[in-house]
């Protein structure tokens, strides 16, 4: 688990996918360097760096079974907060509808060079946010403002249940709007 991507300001986009990711122990290993990484970025303003901060003082903060349960509470055992993508955008039982949306972000990671080595589907957020940091800033953030209704909907439902998860997504989600508004 490297999170160093080339051009600073992507690599916001690296760090909250590793953050996002079902927490091993390969994560507390090097929440130091991650640390760094934020605290020297300078594409990462105030007020993400802080909530950045927070949130690896809340992984700092517990051991690591604990966290990984919570985690699967958290995203794997309940719907409205998955991190597929899609699941929020199409009903359980659309799957015809879902089906194809996956198929058209395979192709485009295709189009991109991009070779999936995960067993994930191609609408899971650390996945996207993966892609994001490989993109140069304004492909990346356009990217990502097209996620941002499902990014704003998962925020509000992490936010309900007090989730510590809720205020990254709220990140994303601020940077996906700022790009929609300077467009």
């Amino acid at each position: 688990m490297r999170v160093t991507v080339k051009g600073k300001t992507m690599r916001i986009y690296k760090i909250l996918s590793v953050l996002l990711e079902y927490p091993e122990q390969e994560l507390i290993d090097n929440l130091p360097e991650i640390r760094a990484i934020i605290d020297e970025n300078t594409g990462i303003d105030v007020e993400e760096r802080a909530v950045l901060r927070k949130f690896l003082g809340y992984l700092v903060s517990m051991p690591l079974t604990e966290m990984q349960a919570e985690y699967v509470n958290t995203f794997d055992r309940t719907p409205e907060h998955s991190l597929h993508l899609t699941h929020h955008l199409f009903d359980d039982d659309s799957d015809r509808n879902r089906g194809p949306a996956l198929i058209d972000l395979g192709e485009m990671f295709k189009e991109y060079g991009v070779k999936m080595v995960t067993n994930e589907l191609p609408d899971y957020l650390p996945l996207l946010l993966e892609f994001a940091s490989s993109l140069d800033g304004g492909e990346a953030t356009v990217f990502l403002s097209d996620v941002n209704k499902v990014l704003g909907v998962l925020a509000a439902n992490l936010d309900k249940v007090a989730s510590p998860y809720a205020p990254l997504l709220t990140l994303i989600e601020n940077r996906a709007t700022l790009t929609r508004l300077a467009a």
